[in-house]
């Protein structure tokens, strides 16, 4: 029952940064993008067997679990550890598949022949990153004391973003008096909270507000 009660309420939650629901896995090199965008970001869990407005529809969790196997050891490069759960609903069976934040990141999903890219979660989706930001998955974690700091500058960086509209990784080096390393840093990890956007189609690549 316990488990139940859990997944009602995860179900409750609806869509975002850290759960995805799908009705079945149809394609492993698609899910694959999922997976990797979890493990790069925070972990986070997918529900299968539930459709996108939570309803419960109810899967055979060996055939699902035979296509998530597939997809993060085929289809993410390095594979990426998956965890499973079944709960037993009225409606039927729900596979709850727990990715944690991994530690061997950044990941990357298959996307065709020799075509291997980066994905991290922004809010309910997963997108797609640029070198940039996959350079910086592998950067050290910050320690405890830096993290105050860390917090006034990025508040400092949103006013900047506020004020400018929109601005290159050098101009917020001039205008925060910021390093190269440490405005890299602090602007990837505003783009991995979903509070600013990284614009990378240009030959010099912006950042905005989201």
């Amino acid at each position: 029952m316990h488990g139940i009660h859990d997944l009602t309420l995860l179900i409750l939650q609806g869509e975002g940064e850290t759960l995805e629901f799908k009705k079945t896995i149809t394609r492993p090199d698609r899910i694959a993008r999922t997976l990797v965008s979890f493990a790069n970001t925070r972990g986070g869990q997918i529900l299968v067997g539930v459709q996108d407005d939570g309803s419960v529809c109810g899967i055979d969790p060996d055939e699902e679990i035979y296509s998530l196997d597939m997809a993060a050891n085929f289809y993410c490069d390095p594979p990426v550890k998956l965890f499973y759960k079944e709960v037993d609903m009225d409606e039927g069976t729900v596979l709850k598949v727990i990715i944690p934040e991994s530690a061997t990141k950044p990941h990357l999903a298959k996307v065709k022949e020799n075509d291997w890219r980066g994905y991290i979660r922004v809010q309910d989706e997963s997108v797609q990153t640029s070198r940039l930001v996959e350079k910086s998955l592998t950067l050290e974690p910050i320690p405890e004391e830096v993290e105050e700091k860390e917090d006034y500058q990025q508040a400092r960086l949103l006013e900047l973003l506020k004020k400018h509209r929109r601005l290159t990784i050098k101009q917020v080096m001039s205008l925060a008096n910021l390093s190269r390393r440490r405005a890299h840093r602090l602007l990837v990890d505003l783009v991995l909270q979903g509070r600013i956007r990284l614009h990378d189609k240009e030959k010099e690549p912006f950042f905005t507000l989201s």
